[in-house]
């Protein structure tokens, strides 16, 4: 577990905001949005940020539904938020029908006799429905409903949280929940300093591990449990904990995303603000899926695309709450890295070794230390003992005066930005001199130190003490945790370095290309080939010289025009795959190979009932990698963009990279990266390499396209896309396009 952050760990996260800048904003009704930016399909390009302050800072909260009465759930949660606004110095007015007073606190009868503005209403009521509509006619700005029984259990309650969510809307008022909890009122220490984590929770008690961090003297700024999330969700906390200056680092418990567009725009703005975003997402499996579903009633979408779209906006996923408590603790306090080169130190070459491999397996990068600094490392380490790095010291050194200048010598390496020392076990006579020399380290340089206490009790002084109490070392008890929570930091850092937001970049206006497309879609309906091949031409995507030909001899002149060899293929909006119906001749090199290819065509297309628009006569087009490229409309995010190893076996490769629209040419080669069948690119058994920059144009135009034709094109398939030798191009020698 991560020390404490008593004192300053890190430079003014204010200045740090103001750094970023933003455009001009306005708020209406208490959410704040950049004037007319919109992409070309009409939504927003900014994140809306909701004022929040009065939520969680009320100056008056009305109280429906208050009870004294023992043994009533009501009065507990009363005496609580009581407790609370006592803590706070919020006025607290309780609301009960029947009641005169409620703990000794004059009661009013309903929220229409409020006399007195009411930043906050909390509804201890079964129903909150009536109470919203009631509170329509105040001036309360929010309100927490606690009631369960909505989308959680099924149709009848997700209909019952629309109606809700709907009177939500009309009055105005920003609604927390329902099926939610007191988390947000919790007992919040005030004497730890530094940078904070604020926290977003749907489960409440998936919090709670995060929340007690503060014991170890990390600082908890807000915690929002969103439960249901009829009207304020994630997203919206993600927002405005971006543009909060105490706050270090965002750590979020996600079992649904309510809306994947207002996600990114939130994690955009986090991004364009350098606050990490650090987040558990349930349902990488479909049991997680199902279950999270049935907890929340939101969509949870395609795992695979909620994990390509966590990345393109730097958000951190993570699978544990326990890698949620390090990670975002470690980013809320640790400076902006001087290098992402990191030194593993240790008292022991096996451990050292050890945490060598995996911090390599998992992509940090550990510098061969300069031949100078490891003769000066060897005045105090036997010549015997290697400190190229890990740098393993013996044991001895850490006793005496040796083990300070061992550490101070490997941090004023510069390309060292990182020092990792893992400490296996007690052993008081070397681990707590070590300790100690690392913390007093630490608080000389402002470079990162990472200690891994691997003792399984965790009592012991030099750890509960002397690490726990640093304001800045970070301590961990696993080597996984230290790793994964030091790679995050360096690549958030290099994420946000220069840090562009992709909606900059969107289309705000429709392409030429959109208009001669548009004329191509048949709503409701899937294209040919030929006719989804138009759509390629229409974005500037090469296809083959082809022609569509209804008759033998038409076949025949157009393979004279086109060139042999040719190819012929069936066209059919019924068509998906021709290949297994035998509907594709492949090589043909003269007239009567065309004209028996298409009469063997025609009759296998009145074999099996299927309408044609005529047989396509193709250029034969050399050889190349085959790739797919295509697009999918995902059900929380809308239209996304994928590319992969295609032809004949895309589906047995399953070998793809996803993105969400929009994205500009680094996230397409990225996309290249993740492949598995990447070399093939390269040029591998002596194929040359193939046209790479080809190929991602392609990937964007697709990208293009699928943002332009977002509410006409429901699927996209280029496969294969056949992606020629260096400098010769790609070329689409399939499509399928299915319209909305």
């Amino acid at each position: 577990m991560l020390g404490s952050t008593h004192g300053t760990f890190t430079t003014d996260l204010r200045a740090r905001v103001v750094a970023c800048g933003e455009s001009p904003r306005t708020t209406v009704h208490g959410v704040t949005a950049a004037p007319g930016d919109q992409d070309v399909s009409g939504r927003p390009l900014h994140a809306p940020v909701p004022d929040l302050d009065r939520f969680f800072r009320p100056e008056s909260v009305a109280v429906v539904g208050a009870s004294d009465a023992e043994g009533r759930p009501n009065t507990g949660i009363t005496r609580q938020l009581l407790a609370w606004a006592e803590r706070v110095g919020t006025r607290l007015v309780p609301v009960h029908p029947t009641r005169t007073s409620v703990f000794g606190i004059d009661c009013v009868p309903s929220v229409g006799a409020l006399t007195e503005p009411v930043d906050l209403a909390v509804l201890l009521v079964a129903d909150p429905l009536p109470v919203i509509e009631e509170l329509a006619e105040t001036k309360v700005r929010f309100a927490v409903a606690f009631a369960s029984g909505f989308a959680e259990t099924g149709e009848a309650g997700a209909a019952a949280q629309e109606r809700l969510a709907a009177a939500v809307r009309r009055s105005g008022i920003r609604l927390l929940g329902p099926n939610t909890n007191l988390n947000a009122f919790e007992r919040f220490r005030e004497d730890l300093e530094g940078p904070a984590v604020a926290l977003i929770t749907q489960s409440g008690h998936q919090g709670r591990p995060v929340f007690t961090l503060q014991e170890l003297g990390v600082r908890l700024s807000h915690w929002a449990p969103t439960g249901n999330e009829a009207d304020l969700e994630t997203s919206d906390f993600i927002s405005y904990f971006a543009g909060r200056p105490e706050v270090g680092a965002i750590a979020c418990y996600v079992e649904g995303l309510k809306d994947g567009r207002s996600f990114l725009l939130a994690a955009d703005r986090a991004a364009r603000h350098g606050v990490p975003v650090v987040a558990v997402k349930v349902g990488r499996t479909e049991t997680g899926a199902r279950t999270a579903a049935s907890h929340t009633g939101k969509l949870t979408g395609a795992d695979q695309v909620v994990d390509a779209a966590m990345r393109q906006y730097g958000v951190i996923r993570v699978d544990g709450l326990d890698q949620l408590q390090d990670t975002a603790t470690l980013l809320a306090r640790a400076r902006r890295p001087h290098a992402d080169g990191v030194v593993v130190y240790s008292i022991s070459g096996g451990t050292g070794a050890h945490f060598a491999d995996l911090a390599t397996a998992a992509g940090l990068e550990l510098p061969t230390l300069p031949q100078a600094k490891q003769d000066e490392l060897h005045q105090w380490i036997p010549e015997y003992l290697s400190v190229s790095n890990p740098v393993d010291n013996g044991g001895h050194p850490v006793g005496d005066w040796r083990g300070r200048k061992i550490i101070d010598a490997i941090l004023a390496d510069p390309s060292v930005g990182v020092l990792i020392c893992p400490i296996t076990g007690p052993f008081p006579p070397m681990s707590d001199k070590l300790a100690q020399d690392l913390v007093e380290a630490a608080e000389a340089t402002d470079k990162l130190v990472c200690v891994v206490w691997g003792s399984p009790v965790g009592t012991e002084d030099a750890y509960r003490t002397t690490l726990l109490g640093s304001s800045r070392v970070a301590t961990f008890r696993t080597f996984a945790n230290c790793i994964g929570a030091v790679k995050a930091y360096l690549d958030h850092h290099r994420f946000t370095t220069g840090y562009r937001s992709p909606f900059d970049e969107a289309p705000r206006t429709p392409s030429p290309s959109f208009r001669k497309a548009q004329a191509l879609m048949r709503p409701g309906r899937r294209l040919s080939e030929h006719a989804a091949k138009q759509l390629l031409r229409a974005y500037g995507i090469r296809v083959p010289r082809e022609q569509l030909v209804t008759s033998a001899a038409a076949a025949v002149r157009a393979a004279g025009l086109v060139g042999y060899p040719v190819v012929m293929k069936a066209s059919g909006a019924q068509l998906a795959h021709k290949t297994e119906l035998g509907l594709v001749k492949v090589g043909l090199t003269s007239a009567s190979q065309v004209r028996d290819a298409y009469r063997e065509l025609t009759d296998i297309a009145r074999f099996e009932s299927i309408d044609l628009d005529g047989i396509l006569v193709c250029q034969m087009v050399g050889r190349g990698v085959e790739m797919v490229v295509g697009v999918t409309r995902d059900e929380l995010f809308g239209p996304t963009v994928t590319v992969g190893l295609g032809g004949v076996l895309v589906e047995v490769l399953n070998d793809t990279a996803v993105r969400v629209p929009p994205f500009g040419e680094g996230e397409a080669r990225s996309m290249l990266a993740e492949l598995r069948g990447r070399a093939l690119l390269d040029g591998v058994r002596g194929a040359p390499p193939a046209d790479v920059d080809a190929l991602v144009e392609v990937v964007l135009r697709v990208q293009r396209m699928a943002l332009e034709l977002d509410g006409d094109l429901a699927e996209l398939d280029i496969n294969p896309l056949m992606v020629l030798p260096r400098g010769q191009g790609a070329v689409a020698l399939d499509a399928l396009a299915v319209c909305r």
